[in-house]
């Protein structure tokens, strides 16, 4: 399913990420403006293309009159300073192009019930390759987990349960000493204990999704 990073109509403009469609049924606006008396009718003809493709559910964020809509989560930036516990490291092994296909799966499969998580498709795989920031973790023969680094960002993180800290870990052991950011949502209750556990505290609200199918 294509997204549009550029949707616009007579009052307005908005990014639609439709990806999400085929596979978990929602869909998000990102509203970019809209004209003053025009933004009931904006965000109408969002929806109807979202629904028209298939959408179930429908989140927006962007613009101050969606506070009238359910809150459906935040999504907030944290930072903290890179660090392992020797006792956690696992084997690290980048992704390549033959397993590049792998992760992308189970990123997807792992992050399925995590609001506001991005969908990968196979067009994102030269993107992940070219950061050389995406790693598999293994204990011996066992997957633990994925994660994805680039530019200081924990762009993507999933484990197996109970997992998680030790493929937090591994992945911190190679920018130690680094800050680095991460995003989760609000109801993402789990990776807020993890991250917070690792010292991490959240900095600033990023955005507000709100409800609106």
């Amino acid at each position: 399913m294509r997204d549009f990073p550029v949707f616009p109509t007579e009052n307005g403009v908005s990014s639609l990420t439709l990806r999400q469609i085929p596979y978990t049924g929602k869909a998000y606006i990102r509203i970019q403006s809209a004209a003053p008396e025009g933004f009931s009718a904006h965000l109408e003809a969002c929806l109807d293309f979202c629904r028209a493709a298939g959408a179930a559910e429908v989140f927006a964020s962007g613009h101050e009159d969606l506070a009238r809509y359910p809150l459906y989560t935040a999504v907030l930036e944290l930072r903290g300073t890179a660090w392992r516990d020797p006792e956690k490291l696992q084997n690290l092994f980048p992704v390549t192009e033959p397993t590049v296909g792998r992760f992308r799966e189970y990123l997807n499969r792992r992050m399925a019930q995590v609001d506001c998580a991005s969908y990968l498709e196979a067009r994102d795989e030269q993107t992940i390759l070219s950061s050389g920031g995406a790693y598999f973790v293994h204990r011996d023969v066992q997957l633990l987990g994925v994660g994805w680094l680039e530019d200081g960002k924990l762009l993507a993180l999933a484990a197996e349960p109970g997992q998680g800290e030790t493929v937090c870990h591994s992945l911190m052991s190679i920018v130690e000493g680094q800050t680095l950011a991460i995003e989760a949502a609000d109801t993402n209750h789990r990776a807020l204990r993890l991250y917070e556990k690792l010292g991490f505290v959240p900095v600033r609200e990023v955005t507000r999704w709100y409800r609106v199918v």
